[in-house]
């Protein structure tokens, strides 16, 4: 729906549908969705388009938005955010950030999240939360005994 509205019309397709990606913590579903760029368009149109993300922002996408700023106590900042880069010859690669660590002075913000959908469960949910952090919290133990 989102990448549909800046390319060429017929060219979206799920190039991979829901394959399977195994990690130390947790497993993930992986679409990679494709099409052909409008000629009126460009890789800055296409983040405008595409961000947030529905996998991370809900739908239908500026009501999940809004629920979202209403239940959750923290911000997000580049959590469910871009990172990426424009190059100088129309080149652009970016990624959604589904894990992050934010310092803020002496504090550390993790954040994870996951999907919720109608028959999610919410102890199963807060769990695979929980797992997906446990990779950060590992990084930064191990970062702290290297330093010590």
């Amino acid at each position: 729906n989102d990448i549909g509205r800046v390319c060429k019309s017929g060219t979206v397709e799920a190039a991979e549908y829901m394959n399977i990606e195994r990690y130390s913590h947790v497993m993930h579903i992986v679409s990679q969705v494709i099409g052909t760029l409008r000629s009126d368009c460009n890789g800055f149109d296409l983040m405008r388009a595409t961000f947030p993300a529905g996998t991370v922002s809900g739908a239908p996408k500026v009501r999940a938005m809004q629920i979202i700023s209403e239940f959750e106590k923290v911000q997000r900042n580049a959590y469910a955010g871009a990172l990426g880069y424009f190059g100088f010859e129309g080149n652009h690669d970016s990624c959604i950030a589904i894990r992050t660590a934010m310092i803020a002075g002496e504090t550390l913000h993790l954040q994870a999240g996951a999907g919720i959908v109608a028959d999610s469960i919410p102890a199963n949910e807060f769990e695979e939360t929980v797992n997906k952090a446990k990779g950060m919290l590992k990084a930064l133990a191990l970062a702290e005994r290297i330093s010590e």
